[in-house]
């Protein structure tokens, strides 16, 4: 395990974060006003977004779940891990093979402030956690602790989970999965997740994208087709059932009904680099 510090200056509560907000839509506490009026306001537009956030909660473990029981992956790459709540990568893999090895990355520094509860590894596995940010993508191959943790000549499962839409496409979101996959062993797999419009009538899709362009207090937000999230998968081998609303992809030991794609409309798959 290692100390982290010097998170809690960095944070402003008096500005949303998107970590703290989908914190708030998941029912944590470890949220602050901005946050909680932020995810109110959104949800006001989007009454699902809450349905949507705690599917896509789901898909992590299900997608987690297949990586660690069914393609035998023991080594995870998790980008934008926000906030420690229930089912978190290590807790999920671990439960599957103790000597799973998770690490964690992100930039916000209450994450950084909660690292030690990602780091509550079992004893013959191993968890790190880097300050660092998707849009670095040589940072993080290039932190000590991940060459500490991992062995990149061997398969790992890289998780996007909830992250690449807060990516602009003016920032090269595809060239920055291109450079991690790049990293990694053949036999690799990507998890990733996008909240899309294509479920939404054509006005109100419009509606979306426009909120989701100007950012404003409640930040950017990239909605992607089909089709545009389907390109981070470019050379990929999609694992059945291939791209899903987050509610539909592999949800057999998932309890109850099934969201509508338009309450969950987040993508997500998973894919084989070959």
């Amino acid at each position: 395990m290692h100390e982290h510090g010097g998170g809690a200056d960095r944070i402003d509560t008096s500005v949303a974060h998107p970590a703290r907000r989908y914190n708030y839509w998941l029912g944590g506490k470890d949220n602050f006003e901005a946050d909680r009026r932020s995810g109110d306001e959104i949800a006001a537009r989007f009454p699902a977004v809450r349905t949507a956030a705690v599917e896509n909660r789901r898909f992590l473990r299900r997608a987690v779940t297949f990586l660690a029981r069914d393609a035998g992956i023991r080594q995870f790459l998790d980008i934008g891990t926000g906030i420690p709540t229930a089912d978190n990568t290590h807790e999920v893999a671990q439960a599957v093979d103790s000597r799973s090895r998770v690490v964690y990355v992100d930039n916000d520094p209450i994450v950084l402030s909660h690292a030690r509860a990602l780091l509550t590894s079992s004893t013959d596995g191993a968890t790190a956690y880097i300050d660092a940010d998707l849009r670095e993508p040589d940072k993080i191959l290039e932190h000590p602790d991940l060459d500490r943790t991992l062995d990149l000549t061997e398969p790992v499962g890289l998780m996007l989970i909830a992250v690449l839409h807060f990516v602009r496409d003016s920032e090269e979101p595809y060239a920055i999965v291109r450079r991690l996959l790049d990293a990694l062993p053949a036999g690799s797999y990507l998890a990733a997740s996008n909240v899309t419009t294509d479920f939404m009538p054509p006005e109100f899709a419009a509606q979306a994208r426009q909120f989701g362009v100007a950012g404003g207090p409640h930040g950017v937000m990239a909605f992607r087709s089909r089709d545009e999230f389907g390109r981070f998968f470019d050379g990929l081998e999609l694992v059945e059932p291939g791209i899903q609303t987050v509610a539909r992809w592999r949800p057999e030991d998932e309890s109850g009904s099934r969201p509508s794609d338009a309450d969950a409309a987040v993508y997500g798959a998973v894919g084989r680099k070959p």
